[in-house]
Order: C-alpha cells, then structure tokens, then sequence
C-alpha cells in the first residue's frame, strides 16, 4: 500500500518564493510609477501579451509603433513635435514595465506550479497561493483596461483606473507578504492580541492604504503640480473646488480636492502612526512588535517629508520617485505589523 505524503504544516521554501514575488511586485510598482513620470506609459498603444515580450528590432517596426502613437491624442496635443529618438526613450519605459509584469507573472505561475509539485506548499495555503495568480491575471487585463482610457479622448489615463490598477497591484504585494509570513510561520496557536490592538492596527494599515489610493489620484490628475506652497494650498486652508460635474466627478477628478485629501489624510496618518508607536513601546512585551510600529511611525515621518519636497519642487522626478518608493515600503511594514497582532501570544499587558 503507498504510503500518503503529509503536506508540511510550513515551509521557509514558499515563505522565500512568496518574499521574492512580494519584492518583484514593489518593483514593478516603481516601474510604472517612473514609467507615469515620464509619461510613457501610452508609447505602446497596443496589448500583446506575448509578441510585445520582442521590442522593434528593425528601423521599419520602430517607425510603425511610432506611426501607431502619432494616432493617439497624446501626441497631436502634447508632444506633436517629437521625433523616433525621443519616442525610443518613452517606448522603452513602458516596454521595461510590461517586461517585468511578465516575469512577475512567471515568477508567481512557474514557483507555484513546481512547489506544488513538489509538495512543499503547506495544504492551508494552496487556495491562498492559487488566488495570487488569479489576482495576476486579473491585475494584466486591468492594465490594459487603464491604458486603453487614454487612447481616444484623452491625453492621459483615467485617474481611477489608475488608481484602481495601483490599488490590485498593492493588494497583491500585501496579500504576498501576508501569506509569505503564514508560510514561514506554520499555523496559529493562543489567542492573538486584544481586540482593541487589533482594532487599532488594521485602522492604520487602513490609511496607509488608502493614502496610496488617494495618492494615485493625486498623479492621475497631476495635482502635485498645482499648490505647491505648504502648508496652505496657495495661501488657503481648502482650495477652491468646481463642483458643477457633480460630487463623484470632482472627488476623483478636481485637482485641489484630490491633493486636499491626499495632505489631511497624511496628517491624520502621522498622529495615529506615532501614537501608536508610542503606545506599543509602554504595552507591549514584544520587542520585535516594538521595533516594527517605532519604524512604521519613522517611515511615516520620512514619507511625508519626501511628500513636502515633492509638492513645492514641483514633482522633481528624484522626490516623486523616492516618495512612491517609501510608501509601498511603509505599506509593507503595515501589513508586517497587522500580521504580528494577528498572530500574537501573550504579549500586551
């Protein structure tokens, strides 16, 4: 009779795969933040998800591309007197962006499929695991659903299908990082932490989120290039808002507003941030979930002090990407924190 295999109940191996996919999706983040920057991110006006892995390779297939963009609004409104070579420069950022999506899709199918095979993947995860690459597929056809806004129309994306491809792209991350810590730990045991830690630390994971929400409007819209004085929005508390659209339209599409709520959400982020730090430094017993909530609070005061510079540089493309950078590394750190709460054991008073 053969004897049945057990599946571990953790394995370091996936905790490793997940971790590397987790850093992958945080680069590709920065990517595409880079690649909105330097607004390339409609030099390929076409989705092909496998023959757009070959870039023109003649000077034949770069003219049709660039015969291809010249159709677009983008082009006839904002860049009509662009020649091949400065269209090359844009082109290649978007390629890099779609490339590493790609590889980032391989990485999360092909190291599911061969753990799996290998058996290695503990049995309460593979659901988990299994979603990720479903949130992939998903996450590349709301790409394309985000670019295709700017194709006719406009001269750029839509504002909340940026946001909303940001926002899976990010949930993905975070869902990596949490099942990669599930991995690496094994199954729960005691209690957890009260509710009221509990409580507590997914409100702040909460506006850590949302703050990279409301920051992707605030790109969207290119809002960080109005008001750029600080603290006042050009000299005011609340700007001036056009709400004749109505006020769905305006709250994901007037710059003032958007910019308004990315800064009052940023200042309620550093008060909870730091009291909770605070805090967990007198009630909690474990240093590491110390250590973390004292770094979160730090990052939070180095994000928006990035945020300060970026605004009254008027998005310096340095600032603006080390901002983007800092806030999906501090939206990590979140998602660390609420995953120790979670699991913890007999470590609050």
């Amino acid at each position: 009779m053969r004897r049945m295999v057990r599946l571990p109940l953790k394995s370091p191996l996936v905790a490793a795969w997940l971790f590397v996919a987790a850093f992958l999706v945080l680069a590709l983040v920065c990517v595409g933040g880079a690649t909105r920057l330097t607004e390339s991110g409609l030099s390929i006006t076409e989705w092909k998800p496998i023959a757009g892995v070959i870039p023109p390779t003649t000077e034949q297939a770069w003219t049709a591309e660039f015969d291809n963009y010249k159709k677009i609004p983008q082009f006839s409104q904002v860049n009509p007197h662009m020649e091949l070579a400065e269209f090359k420069g844009i082109y290649w950022w978007e390629w890099a962006h779609r490339l590493l999506a790609r590889g980032l899709g391989a990485v999360y199918l092909l190291g599911f499929v061969g753990l799996l095979l290998m058996r290695e993947i503990p049995a309460r995860l593979i659901w988990r695991c299994g979603a990720l690459i479903g949130l992939i597929a998903v996450q590349g056809g709301v790409g394309w659903w985000m670019v295709s806004s700017g194709l006719a129309g406009r001269v750029e994306v839509a504002p909340e299908r940026l946001m909303i491809h940001l926002s899976l792209a990010l949930f993905l991350m975070c869902a990596t990082i949490w099942t990669g810590l599930e991995a690496l730990e094994g199954q729960k045991r005691g209690r957890g932490a009260p509710d009221g830690w509990r409580w507590a630390t997914g409100g702040l994971l909460f506006l850590v989120f949302a703050q990279c929400m409301l920051g992707a409007l605030v790109a969207g819209n290119r809002a960080g290039l109005v008001y750029n004085d600080w603290p006042l929005m050009n000299g005011h508390i609340f700007p001036p808002v056009e709400w004749a659209k109505g006020i769905g339209y305006s709250f994901l599409h007037d710059q003032g507003l958007v910019q308004f709520m990315h800064r009052m959400n940023a200042y309620l982020l550093i008060v909870a941030a730091t009291a909770y730090a605070l805090v967990a430094a007198r009630k909690a017993n474990d240093d590491r979930l110390k250590t973390v909530a004292a770094a979160l609070a730090a990052s939070v005061w180095i994000q928006v002090a990035l945020g300060v510079t970026t605004l009254v540089t008027v998005v310096a493309l340095g600032f603006a990407l080390a901002h983007q950078f800092v806030a999906v590394c501090l939206l990590a750190l979140a998602v660390g924190l609420t995953w120790m709460v979670a699991r913890a054991d007999r470590v609050f008073r």
